[in-house]
């Protein structure tokens, strides 16, 4: 029997203030506005206190907040704080304590400048390890080929394989990376394979992983999607594994922005080629790389061969065709992430643009830094360092891409040179400077990786490495046509505003 609620409230007076009429109608609907208020205020509130938020994003988010109250309160909670499930961060923070006694502790050796000393020193205070020499690097051809170096190091393992990809495809290079750790595995190598669970979504639900499995490879998932709708409540769902780490026998190991996919890259292949970069690593670097993989194991898994950060480095293997660099290279490994340190990388390439003296190129596929690192580069460019930003025209991300285009005034204003890459997809991440300084790796010029991702680079200081990566973007530079401030100018007014909208958004992103 239904209840009539007309009747059920005729007891109830109906009451008049300022000539509105009061029932349980009109006060439930108070009630409900109420709550929204306070709900927005609360946030805002939140907002307001939150220590170590630069006043441009908490301007942002009390602005979105309170222009579109329900959205902004739910996009907020969501994605506007970085927040680590409790237990992880806890154990994050015991596996770094028991790998920081074991991380190398050797001293620049050769009288770096103190540019490169205050690099460095940036670097240290993101991941604690330290700069170190004898090193030997080895650039790889470019496209597919590329990859060929590592698969043939997998498939002459011995004793450990450990592999960690952001992106790995069921593709072509793929499925014979595939083959390669599962034929080490069945021969005896101990194989560990840990790649992110959004990035890698294909190949966790293909026959592949299971194949992996099956032959005795150790498989694991970083930042899996067990139950959103929970975890929501204890971390933000979008934090990311963005590295590219993979170690081989403890004395060989890779860096550069390449995933384990085909060039062509066929989830956008719309954008396709991608172009990337990858460096082959000897030295006691490649026990920093290691300790960078055994950390992100650790949280997923005890089973960890820590010993391997300690063992003997093995002797250089005799030099093979192509440009390898020298034995003496002195380099650290920067690996950041948004539990590991307030300073980050972005901090290491503020220090080196401030160190540039007559030339700095960078190379990025998105470009959307914070105010200090976009300041820096401005500042290097009116004291008359060349700076040149080489950056692809079409980008996989029309956000990324609108939001960079509005800093183009700017950035030609100051002096900086804008080249866009016409030749697909520009996916390379490098910065070089003055000859002497560079870095490679996984890190965009973008907030995401400052911020929410973890990230993998190498900073050298070594001409020889600076050389070799210069000649690389000298490569991308003939497919490059540049963009000058009349170029700027002659863009209609729709899409000037365009840009400038979405860069709005730019400090939420």
């Amino acid at each position: 029997m239904g209840i009539d609620k007309s009747a059920a409230f005729a007891c109830y007076p109906r009451m008049e203030w300022l000539g509105i009429p009061f029932d349980w109608r009109t006060l439930a609907t108070f009630a409900v506005l109420g709550l929204h208020y306070a709900l927005v205020i609360a946030v805002i509130f939140r907002v307001l206190v939150r220590d170590q938020m630069e006043p441009v994003v908490r301007l942002s988010w009390v602005m979105l907040i309170a222009l579109i109250p329900v959205l902004g309160v739910i996009v907020y909670l969501l994605f506007g704080e970085i927040r680590l499930n409790r237990a992880k961060g806890r154990k994050m923070q015991n596996v770094r304590n028991q790998l920081t006694a074991l991380w190398e502790a050797n001293n620049i050796s050769h009288g770096s400048a103190h540019e490169a000393a205050t690099s460095f020193a940036m670097g240290t205070a993101t991941s604690d390890f330290v700069p170190v020499t004898d090193n030997r690097l080895t650039m790889l051809p470019q496209g597919d080929a590329m990859m060929d170096d590592m698969i043939a190091a997998i498939d002459g393992a011995t004793d450990t394989v450990h592999i960690l990809f952001y992106i790995w495809l069921p593709d072509t290079i793929g499925t014979r990376m595939v083959q390669a750790v599962s034929n080490a595995a069945r021969r005896g190598v101990t194989c560990r394979v840990l790649v992110d669970a959004l990035g890698s979504r294909l190949l966790i639900g293909s026959k592949h992983w299971k194949a992996m499995r099956a032959a005795g490879v150790r498989l694991h998932r970083a930042f899996p999607f067990r139950n959103p709708l929970v975890e929501v409540l204890f971390q933000r769902v979008d934090l990311r594994n963005h590295r590219k780490v993979v170690v081989v026998d403890n004395h060989i190991s890779w860096i550069g922005s390449r995933n384990c996919a085909d060039e062509a890259f066929a989830i956008k292949r719309r954008y396709a080629p991608w172009i990337d970069i990858l460096m082959r690593v000897e030295g006691p670097l490649v026990r920093q790389m290691q300790a960078v993989f055994i950390a992100d194991w650790m949280l997923y898994d005890d089973d960890a061969p820590v010993d391997l950060l300690v063992a003997p480095q093995p002797h250089f293997p005799p030099e093979d065709d192509g440009p390898v660099v020298a034995t003496g290279t002195t380099g650290q490994v920067i690996a950041s992430g948004p539990s590991q340190s307030q300073i980050g990388i972005a901090d290491t390439l503020i220090a080196m643009c401030y160190a540039a003296r007559r030339r700095l190129t960078a190379t990025t596929p998105y470009y959307l830094p914070d105010p200090a690192l976009h300041q820096a580069l401005l500042a290097a460019a009116r004291r008359g360092v060349d700076v040149t930003l080489v950056l692809p025209k079409r980008n996989d991300s029309w956000i990324i891409a609108a939001a960079s285009r509005s800093l183009y005034p700017t950035l030609l204003a100051a002096g900086v040179k804008i080249l866009e890459y016409e030749g697909g997809l520009l996916h390379a991440k490098i910065m070089t400077v003055d000859g002497m300084l560079s870095i490679v790796g996984s890190a965009n010029l973008d907030r995401r990786s400052f911020d929410l991702n973890y990230e993998c680079n190498i900073l050298m200081d070594s001409p020889e490495v600076a050389d070799m990566l210069d000649e690389r973007q000298a490569i991308y530079l003939q497919n490059c046509k540049p963009v000058t401030l009349a170029d700027v100018a002659r863009w209609p007014t729709w899409r000037k505003v365009y840009h400038n909208l979405v860069a709005l958004a730019g400090p939420l992103l």
